[in-house]
């Protein structure tokens, strides 16, 4: 079966007809493409309210499942932890309450670059807006920059910014380990009092590694129990190991050498962009041995020779310039809060991704670059 025009015409006006009909097309989808800019410029403000620092935020429980080793809560303002109580229980640190200082707020790195992202958005659909759609009389560049192929460039750059905005929310899988509590964690001096010994001098790391990130849309905190990687080795805990009366505290890190690094400036205050380096695998050996401190609470991480080939310049010992310290981590403790406003904006983030990518696609078909055929984005233009 085949359709034929009548009255025929020939090739080349059809080829005409077909062009006119497709440009009225093109410029039907761009003039409702306004409404779904517009649409998505309201909905991306609505995610930059979400996380703007209004009081009084919002008070998150923090606590473990079926024990009491963490209990407390946090209050987030905006991209900040402004305040907080936490009841500490663990097994190999004396049990203490940390309290963070409202004058030195905790800044959540995560939330701050999704705030940026978010900002971005909405300055770029501003732009496009105001390029595409001119409220005056068109003017000769105006004209030019409204062009279809402008519009999915900016498209393009906007589905970008709000997939790293997701990322962020998203977070990295709970299967791969994520090293940077080792350059990263919250200094001493965000705590009242400071936690552990705040000298900015200090040779020797921190008892306890506070470390926030984010996954699934949730705060999520982790506690480490950190002893310098050349303590010393106590004839007692080596004799309670023999008999069984004392036992480590197995965890995926326990067996790891890490070179934690908490830096400060010239005035005290804490630096945390520093240096990343990879965790060092030590050998599991059949014979292994903990350590204690002089309260006599016994160490979970293996105890055996530093190789000399990963043996730090400064010979494991911190300064004040900020080099990294050797630790083992002696115990390790996730707890997990639901924030209703990051699951809210989550849920939006993912609607307009949705919406944006619709939008691509349709006006990819009908400038006749959209290649794939099962509607997903791998075949939009600009897409691996």
């Amino acid at each position: 079966m085949s359709v034929e025009i009548w009255p025929p015409i020939s090739p080349q006006q059809l080829k005409d007809a077909l062009a006119t009909s497709q440009k009225r097309e093109l410029d039907w989808l761009v003039d409702e493409l306004r409404e779904t800019l517009t649409n998505l410029k309201h909905g991306l403000e609505d995610c930059y309210a979400l996380l703007a620092p209004v009081d009084p935020g919002s008070t998150l429980v923090l606590s473990t499942p079926r024990n009491e080793i963490v209990k407390g809560h946090i209050t987030r303002v905006g991209t900040r932890i402004v305040k907080g109580t936490i009841h500490l229980r663990l097994r190999t640190v004396p049990h203490q309450t940390l309290t963070i200082n409202p004058d030195h707020p905790i800044h959540l790195g995560a939330l701050a670059s999704l705030h940026t992202l978010i900002n971005h958005s909405i300055d770029l659909l501003n732009l496009t807006l105001s390029y595409s759609y001119p409220s005056g009389e068109a003017t000769a560049s105006s004209s030019e920059t409204s062009s279809p192929q402008f519009l999915a460039a900016q498209l393009r750059l906007l589905s970008q910014s709000i997939s790293e905005a997701s990322s962020y929310l998203k977070g990295p899988p709970l299967t791969t380990a994520d090293p940077s509590w080792t350059t990263r964690s919250v200094a001493p001096s965000h705590f009242t009092p400071p936690l552990g010994n705040n000298d900015k001098n200090q040779q020797h790391p921190p008892p306890l590694s506070f470390y926030i990130s984010l996954q699934d849309s949730c705060i999520v905190l982790w506690l480490r129990s950190l002893e310098a990687a050349d303590a010393p080795v106590h004839f007692g805990t080596k004799l309670a190991l023999a008999i069984g009366t004392a036992r480590r505290l197995e965890h995926d890190e326990s067996d790891r050498i890490f070179g934690f690094c908490c830096r400060y400036d010239e005035t005290g205050a804490h630096v945390s962009d520093g240096h990343l380096n990879p965790p060092k695998q030590l050998p599991r050996r059949p014979s292994v041995i903990t350590s204690t401190t002089e309260t006599g609470i016994p160490l979970s991480g293996k105890r055996e020779p530093r190789p000399a080939s990963i043996k730090s310049h400064n010979n494991g010992k911190g300064t004040a310039n900020g080099d990294e310290v050797d630790v083992y981590v002696r115990e390790k403790v996730r707890v997990e809060t639901a924030d209703p406003s990051l699951l809210s904006l989550a849920s939006k983030l993912s609607a307009l991704g949705h919406t944006l990518a619709h939008a691509r696609r349709n006006l990819a078909i009908v400038m006749g670059e959209y290649t794939g055929e099962d509607g997903t984005c791998g075949g939009l233009p600009g897409e691996d």
